[in-house]
């Protein structure tokens, strides 16, 4: 029976959302609103031909939005863009490159939206809008808005990223231009989303924020929703100037465990919860209240939107408009160790995936059982050829690899921090809560051995012990890892009632991290830079503005929110059931 983690009922809030209080803006639900909303829209429009365009992000259910559109607009023409494309074949050919023949890796495309079509045929559809009759045109699809660059009506169909996978997961939708959804493997179907539809989509939605009128968010399927892109405006204005917190997702995974059970409140039913990301705005999406009435975006298109704003004039100039941190939470509590592995040092990510920078990390420890151990750096006198020898055998179905003969192992306990830089071996054992800072790029991890277990699809989990012998720091052995990245904790300030210190990280890392222990109010400020600040201990705190600039946000044990860089200054202190606690925050921001 799953032991209880907390002396208190949990009170974190998986579905945290950004108010918007202006009673001007409705949230229209249904099909048939929608269109109505719509329709009368369009009925304004002082003209006799109407373009109306219905731009889409990868990853919406086709079939759902044209049949209603179609039905509930009655255009007198319908167009869809992906009749405009070069061939199936051609787009194979040329997104090959990017999408590669790796289950897993690709390169980061530098294709946008335009190279998917075929220039002679949008050029004729061109010349033949301006013979159009009267009536309502309608473009629908990918790149849609290409065809027509200046439309009397733009809506823009976003999509959350997460909700996008786990359609993947059904095969429910195909990447742009190819009928692929039927594929065996949905990772082919993520990676090729991940390498090169999501990039193209994005570079087309940056050139239309200013544009688009109307938001369709169809992230549940058969129950959309519109508003009006200015109160999107609104929100994301709203939210660049006080803390705020993105949508937590979570997923079960072989080694998972049933800490994030309890403490997130999830379903208890389910198996486990392996992992959880709760600050990765690229891949979180961020829930706009309006009313009674909820809407979902991508939290990516705030980074886009407000991207000086939110992370800083410094982090902005290094990073231009990616966030850079990412929080995670890695649950091995009554589960199994992760998988061994390590992450490409940045001229390795740089030349073989195209990325800037790479994903240096650190684990930090939520909650530890007895026997919770880390498993970092190489023991002294290792051999890498004896290793890697073995690591092959066993990968070839030969004789478990034997982790403890060649990597060190650190006993763990709660509130330990560990930093990884790029290179270093690593691997959370079973017994551990980690919350894991890093820089973002996440699905570069790659795996040397993962104790002869199957995923949660039944197939091997992929090993890639090809790119990972190329980038291990050899030289990073036990002494080298104690001195430098095992529990380099220092007290760096302290006032009445708190502490703050310093647990990293390391040089070679970009992110630095500061925690905080305090029974008062504790004083803070961006500093021009964002910051992400999880709460490691305590119930309950609230985070306030000495110029009440915001209103006061509440946070509980486990949540993790965003300072955008424009807050400057703001205090927290414990707050209800944590008044009286000793509270702590694990801060994390870019070094500059």
């Amino acid at each position: 029976m799953t032991k209880s983690y907390l002396k208190n009922p949990s009170k974190f809030n998986n579905l945290p959302v950004v108010e918007v209080k202006n009673e001007q803006y409705r949230v229209v639900n249904g099909w048939s609103d929608i269109c109505a909303r719509l329709s009368l829209a369009i009925h304004k429009i002082p003209k006799k031909k109407r373009f109306v365009i219905v731009e889409t992000y990868q990853g919406v259910i086709h079939e759902e939005l044209i049949a209603n559109l179609q039905a509930g607009l009655k255009p007198s023409v319908f167009i869809n863009a992906s009749d405009f494309m070069l061939s199936e074949e051609e787009i194979k050919k040329l997104t090959f490159p990017d999408v590669t023949n790796d289950r897993i890796f690709g390169f980061l495309t530098r294709l946008s939206m335009d190279a998917f079509f075929d220039p002679e045929k949008v050029k004729t559809f061109q010349k033949q809008i301006e013979g159009m009759e009267e009536g309502v045109i309608l473009i629908y699809g990918y790149g849609a808005s290409l065809l027509c660059p200046k439309p009397d009506l733009l809506v823009y169909a976003d999509m959350a990223r997460w909700e996008i996978q786990l359609r993947m997961r059904k095969h429910l939708v195909d990447n742009i231009g190819v009928n692929n959804r039927d594929i065996a493997d949905w990772m082919l179907l993520y990676k090729q989303g991940f390498f090169v539809d999501w990039r193209a989509c994005d570079r087309l939605k940056k050139t239309l924020l200013d544009r688009i009128d109307f938001l369709l968010d169809t992230n549940k399927i058969n129950e959309p929703k519109l508003v009006e892109w200015k109160a999107i405006l609104e929100g994301l204005e709203l939210a660049i100037n006080r803390p705020f917190s993105v949508v937590p997702f979570f997923d079960p995974g072989p080694w998972g465990g049933q800490w994030m059970k309890e403490v997130c409140n999830l379903d208890p039913s389910a198996p486990n919860y392996a992992w959880c990301f709760n600050c990765v705005p690229e891949e979180n999406s961020l829930l706009l209240k309006f009313g009674d009435d909820v809407i979902e975006i991508p939290s990516i298109n705030m980074v886009f939107r407000h991207p000086r704003e939110l992370l800083g004039d410094p982090v902005h100039g290094r990073f231009g408009d990616e966030f850079p941190i990412r929080f995670d939470f890695l649950d091995t509590m009554e589960g199994g160790h992760l998988s061994l592995q390590v992450h490409p040092l940045t001229e390795y990510i740089q030349e073989k995936f195209g990325m800037h920078y790479t994903q240096d990390e650190s684990y930090y420890m939520m909650e530890t059982g007895d026997d919770a151990i880390v498993y970092l750096g190489l023991k002294e006198g290792v051999n890498p050829e004896a290793l890697m020898t073995e690591l092959e055998e066993a990968h070839a179905g030969g004789k478990s690899f034997d982790a403890e003969k060649h990597v060190q192992t650190w006993p763990m306990k709660k509130h330990d921090h560990v930093l990884i830089p790029a290179g270093t071996i690593h691997c959370s054992g079973k017994s551990s809560m980690v919350l894991e800072i890093s820089a973002t790029p996440y699905i570069f991890t790659f795996k040397l051995w993962d104790w002869g277990r199957l995923g949660m699809d039944g197939k091997p989990r992929p090993i890639n012990i090809e790119h990972g012998k190329k980038v291990i720091q050899w030289d990073r052995t036990t002494q080298w890892t104690k001195e430098n990245l095992v529990n380099h904790i220092q007290v760096v300030a302290q006032g009445d009632g708190w502490i703050e210190e310093s647990t990293g990280l390391h040089e070679r890392e970009f992110i630095e991290t500061r925690r905080h222990w305090f029974t008062q109010k504790v004083d803070h400020d961006t500093n021009g830079g964002v910051q992400v600040i999880c709460l490691v201990e305590g119930d309950e705190v609230i985070v306030e503005s000495p110029l009440n600039n915001f209103e006061p946000f509440v946070v509980h044990y486990a949540e993790v929110f965003i300072v955008p860089a424009r807050v400057g200054a703001y205090t927290i202190r414990p707050f209800g059931p944590g008044e009286g606690q000793k509270c702590g925050t694990l801060k994390g921001y870019v070094r500059f």
